[in-house]
């Protein structure tokens, strides 16, 4: 490894120059990095602008054996320092010190109060000491996961400053710390990592909108079919019963919504023949929340396995059970009937089968969307169990409704079919699954494959003098030509259409070509 003559000389001298840190400021933030790096073996020294007046082990007995000294006095005798201490202050407390702070590595771990669209801390930082290596990290760990690893919580660390041996070696000294660094480049990215911890649920603010339109537009339907048209359903049964309908159908719609992008991506890169031109910001959009659709689409039909047991029963579910009918013969006027509904039909049975199933490949997909399991997983096993089990628990969740529904249709007859809740809540999973089997047709999805490894359609045309503007003609160099080394040979003199792993080459009216 090289470095540069600027760098402190405790780069040169490798990481065990670096067990020497250096802490400016007092604060709780700080007490934690200085708690944290004691206990991972590092030797710390805490600056403070009144070391006379702070009493460390007063407040914690482990940082009893820490030396309390001013800011001057730790800048001096560290190399490495981390600023733990509010923007606002950093000019005041490091004024008086910028030479001093020459070739040394500064680490910034502040945050901000509102996202940063200009300059970040860091930035800010680095203007006031242009001269010390600055370095944004750790600003994404709080106070109570640096001190103790039982706290929930990421360990991720997102480390970002404009020289490179200065990010490695902070990346080293977090996971020295039981850390998992992530680089993320020039200090530039300091605004992401800065607004990072600022950020709410940023990806799930659409899909739960979504979800809560799609959520009242099928309870206003539902409400008018059982309530309004006619009146299938008591109103005090509508905290269970009734309200099971809607979650079931915004599960399965939401579902289709989460699988439905990647066909539309598709069906624009066949039409475009190409994989390089972006995709509208609508769809590059979609396909960012879909892993929110999914999670949010399981909560929706764990529910609504949750609602089904709670009213299973033949007095809930009629068509699932036989009906059974005890009659006693009188002697006077006509015998008494009492109807008992008992054993489960096909109906029944079939339905719990199929939404067992689906329910159970959703549960391991939403297990695979924990980081700490989808990280186990290569890159063949998580495309198998998001994309081949994802449309299978698709089409089971059909198979469910329409094993439900099927012999309602039939006994309504197909103009009332149209308005039926199981038939509507499956139109648009279907149509996510016939897409799903035309782009699976060999013929497209051969094409498809071909674009996706970088095949375009532009590049099998002809390239003229017209296309050029200039007056030299193009040929591609055939592995079969003949032409190997540097040596130049006569080749046919008509021009080519350009296979992808061709290269093109100027050639002159004599058609030699030369191989690059």
């Amino acid at each position: 490894m090289t470095f540069s003559k600027d760098m402190p000389a405790s780069l040169e001298d490798g990481v065990d120059s670096h067990r020497q840190i250096g802490i400016i400021g007092t604060g709780n933030y700080a007490r934690a990095l200085a708690k944290r790096f004691v206990l991972s073996g590092f030797n710390v020294m805490i600056g403070s602008r009144r070391p006379l007046q702070r009493q460390l082990s007063a407040i914690d007995e482990c940082l009893c054996d820490i030396e309390l000294t001013s800011v001057a006095d730790c800048i001096k005798k560290t190399n490495l320092l981390i600023l733990a201490i509010h923007a606002e202050n950093y000019k005041d407390t490091l004024s008086p010190h910028i030479g001093e702070l020459s070739g040394k590595i500064v680490i910034d771990v502040s945050n901000r109060e509102v996202p940063a669209r200009r300059q970040s801390n860091a930035e800010y930082l680095s203007t006031l000491v242009p001269d010390a290596h600055i370095v944004k990290a750790f600003n994404v760990i709080s106070a109570y996961i640096m001190e103790t690893d039982f706290a929930g919580g990421s360990r991720r660390v997102f480390i970002a400053g404009d020289n490179e041996e200065a990010r490695g070696t902070v990346c080293r000294i977090a996971r020295d710390m039981g850390f998992n660094p992530s680089d993320l480049g020039v200090l530039t990215s300091s605004r992401k990592i800065e607004n990072f911890v600022l950020n709410l649920f940023p990806g799930w603010k659409v899909p739960l909108f979504l979800t809560f339109g799609i959520f009242n537009l099928w309870c206003l339907y539902i409400v008018y079919i059982y309530f309004v048209a006619k009146t299938a359903y008591r109103w005090d049964q509508i905290f269970v019963k009734v309200l099971n309908k809607p979650l079931c159908m915004t599960g399965i719609t939401i579902l289709a919504t989460t699988f439905l992008p990647g066909n539309i991506a598709g069906i624009l890169q066949l039409y475009n023949g190409t994989k390089h031109k972006r995709f509208p910001k609508w769809i590059d959009n979609w396909l960012k929340v879909r892993k929110q659709l999914g999670i949010i689409s399981f909560v929706l039909i764990f529910s609504h396995v949750i609602f089904s047991i709670l009213v299973m029963s033949p007095t809930y579910y009629r068509s699932w059970f036989q009906s059974t009918i005890i009659q006693i013969p009188s002697n006077h006027t006509s015998d008494l009937q009492f109807p008992m509904t008992s054993w489960m039909i096909w109906k029944g049975e079939a339905a719990c089968l199929v939404g067992f199933l689906a329910f159970l490949i959703l549960c391991f997909l939403a297990l695979t969307s924990i980081p700490g399991v989808g990280e186990t997983l290569n890159w063949r096993e998580w495309q198998f169990v998001q994309s081949k089990l994802g449309y299978s628990a698709l089409v089971l969740s059909v198979a469910h409704a329409m094993i439900m529904g099927i012999p309602g249709w039939i006994k309504k007859g197909p103009i009332k079919t149209l308005g039926s809740i199981t038939f509507l809540s499956i139109q648009l999973p279907l149509l996510v699954i016939i897409l799903r089997l035309v782009l699976c047709l060999p013929c497209i999805s051969k094409h498809l494959k071909r674009i996706r490894r970088g095949w375009e359609r532009e590049t099998t045309k002809f390239l003229t003098d017209d296309h050029l503007g200039i007056k030299e003609k193009y040929t591609a160099l055939n592995p079969g030509c003949g032409c190997s080394g540097n040596s130049i040979h006569a080749c046919e003199t008509a021009i080519r259409p350009l296979p992808n792993s061709q290269t093109l080459l100027p050639t002159s009216n004599h058609c030699d070509c030369s191989v690059v």
